[in-house]
């Protein structure tokens, strides 16, 4: 990220190598703060989801699971195995790639010594960013086809009509798309400006 624009550090701090901007002035700041954002909530879902990883959904003494013909089945314990892998993979790349963003804006020194100011290529940063977002969405779909999947195995197939397992489902299809739509919408926006 050497050739690109000139975005201004901070003119309140001493130039240091790893400064990176603050609340006097830079753009490179506020990719900094969306950067930790990404990689803070990325986090607390890659452990959820390692947890659930970890957890056996066929373990009886962990709740009662329906029996007879509204039992989930096998196939419903690989689908969630499978979504809950996909779901860590997503997160982990995003993840990743806002961490080696982050680093590559803070390791961009000053043209000079006495200058604030560093070449920043922001078509490569915009371009992360929007990797890191498109795996973070990613990671939530996967992990809500999960919890889908762990509560038809847990209360009963969906096709069942069972009252809990519809109840259960119902805000995880409504509300993780809407937050996801949401999100996008305001990711394409600072993409754009």
């Amino acid at each position: 990220m050497d050739d690109g624009e000139v975005l201004e550090y901070d003119n309140q701090r001493p130039w240091s190598p790893g400064s990176y901007g603050g609340s006097g002035g830079g753009g490179t700041s506020i990719h900094i703060t969306a950067l930790d954002g990404i990689i803070n909530v990325n986090s607390l879902f890659t452990l959820a989801v390692f947890v659930g990883l970890a957890w056996n959904p066929s373990d009886p003494a962990d709740g009662g699971l329906p029996s007879g013909d509204c039992a989930a089945g096998n196939r419903a314990e690989e689908r969630l195995v499978s979504f809950h892998v996909l779901a860590f993979a997503s997160f982990l790349f995003s993840s990743l790639v806002a961490l080696c963003l982050k680093q590559a804006v803070r390791l961009v020194h000053p043209p000079t010594r006495g200058s604030r100011a560093a070449r920043i290529n922001r078509a490569a940063l915009r371009g992360g960013i929007l990797a890191s977002a498109v795996g973070s969405v990613f990671g939530c779909g996967f992990l809500m086809l999960a919890l889908v999947n762990m509560v038809e195995i847990k209360l009963g197939r969906l096709g069942c009509g069972g009252a809990a397992s519809v109840g259960a489902v119902i805000p995880l299809v409504t509300l993780i798309p809407a937050a996801m739509i949401i999100y996008t919408a305001i990711v394409f926006y600072a993409f754009t400006r």
